[in-house]
C-alpha cells in the first residue's frame, strides 16, 4: 500500500486516552520531541456542568508533561476534591469527578471558547504551557460526539463509559457531527508530506478512539494516499483489554475477541500490525497483514520506550 521511508523525520501518531497515551508516551521520550505530532480522539468530549471536557486531550496533556495520576493514568498527580466535595454538598452531579487541579482546566478552555479560540489553539497553548515539545492536533475543531445504542437505548458516550460504567450492551455506535465536521488541516498536512517518517495507531479501542478520528470527512483517503508506513498496535493481548470495554464491546458488536479480528479491522489502511507476543498462535491468520509480535502491555517506563522503538523500526523496515 504504503512505500517505505527513511529512518528520520516527523512521526504521526493518532490516539485516544489512557492506552494511547502510554505508548505516545514512549514515542515521546525515544524520538527528537519536536517531531512527533498527536492526533487525539475528539468523540469523548462534551459538556458537563457547563464546561467543555476533552478527556482524551488533558489525558495526553498531563501525560506527556509528567502530571498525570500515575494509578489512575488519567487526572492529575496529587489531585484535591474540593470542589466535587461542595457540589455534592449542593446537590449537583457528581458521577463525573472533576478534581481541582483539572477542574482549572476546563474552566479556562471554555472560558477561551467562548471568547471565539479555537479548541487547536487553544490546546496547542496549552502544551507549550506545560512544557510538551509535541504537537497535539484535536482531530477537528467542530464537535464529533461519539453516541452508542444500547440495550438500554441511545446514550452518549460519557453516559455510557463513567455514570453506566460500561453496563449496557452496544449495539451501533455513530459519530454526530463527523460527516460535516472539518478535519483538522494540520492533521491532513501533516499525512500529505513527503518526508513523514510513520504514522503510529495507538493500542487505543478502535472503535472509541480511533473510528472517531478516521470518521471525518478526508481522512481515510489521505491515509490511503500516504507514503508513510501505517503501524497499528494491537490493544488485544491473549484475547483480553488491559483496560477498559474493548473486549466486551468486540464481543457485544458480535466480533471475536482477539488480536487478529483488530487486525482485520484495520486491514484497509494499515501496513503493519503489532501484537503481542503471547499471540503468536495466532499469527497465522492476521491475514496478509505483516505482523510483528512483541511485549505490547506497557506497565513500566521502559515498557512504553521499548514498544515505541518496536514500532518505529517496524515501520524502518518496512520495504
Amino acid at each position: 500500500m504504503n512505500s517505505a521511508v527513511g529512518s528520520s523525520g516527523p512521526v504521526l501518531a493518532l490516539s485516544g486516552g489512557v492506552g494511547g497515551a502510554k505508548l505516545a508516551l514512549g514515542l515521546y521520550r525515544v524520538l527528537p520531541p519536536d517531531t512527533l505530532t498527536i492526533v487525539v480522539n475528539p468523540g469523548d468530549d462534551f459538556e458537563h456542568l457547563g464546561l467543555t471536557i476533552c478527556p482524551d486531550i488533558d489525558t495526553l496533556l498531563y501525560t506527556l508533561s509528567g502530571e498525570a495520576n500515575p494509578e489512575l493514568g488519567w487526572g492529575r498527580r496529587d489531585e484535591t476534591w474540593t470542589f466535587m466535595a461542595a457540589l455534592e454538598k449542593l446537590g449537583g452531579e457528581t458521577w463525573f469527578r472533576l478534581g481541582d487541579g483539572d477542574l482549572a482546566t476546563h474552566v479556562e478552555r471554555t472560558r477561551r471558547l467562548a471568547a471565539g479560540e479555537s479548541l487547536s489553539a487553544i490546546t496547542d497553548d496549552f502544551r507549550r504551557r506545560l512544557g510538551i515539545a509535541a504537537r497535539l492536533l484535536p482531530e477537528s475543531d467542530d464537535k464529533v460526539r461519539t453516541r452508542l445504542e444500547t440495550d438500554r437505548g441511545r446514550l452518549d458516550f460519557q453516559d455510557y463509559f463513567v455514570r453506566l460504567r460500561c453496563e449496557p450492551a452496544v449495539r451501533r455506535l455513530e459519530f454526530a457531527g463527523a460527516e460535516t465536521a472539518r478535519t483538522n488541516p494540520d492533521f491532513l498536512t501533516a499525512l500529505a508530506d513527503p518526508g513523514l517518517r510513520a504514522v503510529i495507531i495507538c493500542p487505543s479501542n478502535p472503535f472509541i478512539s480511533i473510528d472517531p478520528i478516521l470518521a471525518t470527512p478526508g481522512v481515510r483517503q489521505a491515509l490511503h494516499k500516504c507514503r508513510a508506513p501505517i503501524v497499528a498496535v494491537s490493544p488485544i493481548i491473549g484475547g483480553k483489554a488491559v483496560k477498559g470495554p474493548t473486549a466486551k464491546m468486540m464481543a457485544e458488536l458480535g466480533l471475536p475477541v482477539d488480536a487478529a479480528a483488530i487486525a482485520h479491522y484495520y486491514r484497509d489502511i494499515a501496513d503493519i500490525f503489532v501484537a503481542d507476543e503471547t499471540d503468536e498462535d495466532s499469527f497465522g491468520i492476521f491475514g496478509d497483514l505483516p505482523t510483528v509480535l512483541a511485549q505490547t502491555l506497557m506497565v513500566t517506563l521502559e515498557d512504553r520506550e521499548a514498544l515505541a522503538r518496536t514500532v518505529l523500526r517496524a515501520a524502518a523496515q518496512r520495504k
